[in-house]
């Protein structure tokens, strides 16, 4: 119970400091026989801190449920 508690604990903790991820597909535009034209895309996932730290408070229960078992 101990390891799951600090692993949801660090990854509660990542979640609030990085609170979006970018990143950049490959689309096909136009593709008439031997040419093919495409473009890159920009795409964004954001998220609340709030869920980070909601995480964090779910680990930090659970470590403490595996201390006190001890």
């Amino acid at each position: 119970m101990k390891k799951i508690g600090i692993v949801i604990l660090g990854i509660g903790l990542l979640i609030t400091i990085v609170t979006s991820v970018s990143f950049v597909t490959r689309e096909k535009v136009v593709d008439v026989g031997d040419i093919n034209i495409s473009r890159n895309k920009n795409h964004s996932l954001a998220w609340s801190p709030i869920v980070g730290i909601v995480a964090m408070a779910v680990g930090g229960g659970l470590l403490l449920i595996g201390l006190i078992k001890k």
